[in-house]
């Protein structure tokens, strides 16, 4: 159990937010909160205009984020586990490695590679200030293509003239 408490104490703030449960806060948006407010206080201490501000925030969770703070219960939750030690901020290194060199673009990442694992792929992204797609749209800005992109990928983004890139090149753009 000990060892256990102390592992959770190494849980990374977006996943801490995520796991507190606080309604239509799924992973991405914890990060995108995270990343936004960089620490529990600001996020609990946003007014609606400044929550709707931060990316993929909409009115909908905006307003159960402020009812969330509006519990007692959970702000003594937050308290208690803040105590024990639980990240509630983002780390200083977390902070140290972020850059906005991707601020702006939209990327899709498909196929397998060599260099990056599609996880480490998305985390630079996200890093340097880039966001992450699930699928080509008209807001999309690069296609990081590896081996076996699928055919209809490759189709969709002809069609919209979005550009495609290797990894090769995408770590010239991260540099």
């Amino acid at each position: 159990m000990l060892k256990g408490l102390e592992d959770s104490k190494k849980v990374p703030f977006e996943r801490v937010l995520f796991a507190i449960g606080i309604r239509y806060v799924g992973e991405t948006v914890a990060k995108k909160l995270a990343r936004h407010f960089k620490n529990i206080d600001a996020i609990k201490s946003a007014s609606f205009e400044e929550l709707i501000a931060a990316d993929e925030i909409g009115d909908k969770i905006a307003e159960s984020i402020l009812h969330f703070f509006t519990v007692e219960q959970n702000q003594q939750l937050i308290e208690n586990l803040k105590e024990i030690g639980l990240q509630f901020s983002l780390s200083e290194q977390q902070l140290e490695n972020r850059s906005e060199k991707l601020a702006g673009l939209t990327f899709v990442v498909s196929g397998v590679f060599t260099l990056f694992s599609r996880d480490e792929l998305k985390n630079l992204i996200e890093q340097n200030g880039g966001k992450v797609s699930g699928s080509i749209s008209k807001k999309t800005s690069y296609i990081v293509a590896g081996e076996n992109m699928g055919p209809s990928k490759l189709e969709k983004a002809t069609e919209l003239g979005v550009k495609i890139i290797d990894e090769h090149q995408f770590s010239g753009m991260v540099g």
